[in-house]
């Protein structure tokens, strides 16, 4: 039996622009993902106001959803994201690691759908929130 929180876990631990941006898996249940991304000066998008560009913010919440995916019950061993919306709620707070949670809410014989939220330290007000479809892609 394969273990899918595993799987998803070496996964993302392997994929190079995960590594660039030192995502870090840290938590993974069944159809559940967290995954964190540490402030760092290379992922500013403005240099006036030391915010993360908003396509870090975006990677996090895909690679997030995607592990979601992956550890569902009855979900894939593997996924791609088909569609992902992502609304922009405030700038993230410089300084500051952001916190994606991802739950994969339905599975179908052939989409799994998602909903991620991304937080900095304040976790009641979101940075941003998404909701995509991905791909299931059984063994």
């Amino acid at each position: 039996m394969v273990d899918k929180a595993q799987l998803a876990r070496h996964f993302i631990e392997a994929i190079p622009h995960c590594q660039a941006l030192g995502m870090e898996l840290t938590d993974i249940s069944d159809g559940m993902a967290v995954i964190k991304m540490p402030y760092d000066d290379k992922l500013i998008g403005d240099p006036k106001t030391g915010v993360i560009h908003g396509g870090a913010v975006s990677a996090l919440m895909d690679t997030c959803g995607g592990a979601a995916v992956m550890c569902h019950p009855g979900a894939p061993l593997g996924t791609a994201t088909i569609d992902l919306r992502i609304d922009y709620m405030r700038a993230a707070t410089p300084g500051q690691a952001i916190r994606t949670t991802a739950t994969c809410y339905h599975i179908t014989r052939t989409v799994a759908f998602v909903r991620a939220t991304a937080t900095d330290d304040d976790a009641d007000r979101p940075v941003a929130t998404a909701s995509g479809s991905f791909t299931v892609e059984k063994a």
